[in-house]
């Protein structure tokens, strides 16, 4: 399996547990390493036959800036939901950073694998 993949994803975003999060926007930063079987893509040179990572990158910014979870864990997974139905690779592996979120670390997060079969 080949990995298509898109690093420093930065979104602005309403997320935290504390009032004083929800009344402002914070940036998360997505890194995603998504399957994909590149030959067909590559044979072809089409994008009809590539995964289309600007279109993820797009889907994924409209989504987030839209949201307002609460936790990082919450976001990640519909976010991995987001790529594994509408994308239909067969595996992704997500990091969702929280930059600033403990103020003696430089960044905080999740990383979560998910594939069809999960």
């Amino acid at each position: 399996m080949d990995i298509v993949f898109i690093r420093d994803l930065r979104i602005e975003t309403v997320i935290g547990i504390y009032d004083w999060e929800r009344e402002i926007t914070q940036t998360v930063v997505f890194d995603l390493e998504m399957g994909a079987d590149i030959k067909r893509a590559a044979e072809s040179d089409a994008i009809e036959d590539a995964l289309d990572y600007k279109a993820v990158s797009k889907r994924l910014v409209s989504f987030v800036r839209e949201s307002k979870f609460q936790l990082v864990e919450t976001l990640a997974e519909r976010c991995a939901d987001i790529v594994l139905d509408e994308f239909n690779v067969p595996w992704v592996r997500l990091t969702l950073n929280k930059i600033g979120a403990v103020s003696m670390a430089r960044d905080v997060g999740v990383i979560i694998e998910r594939s069809r079969s999960d």
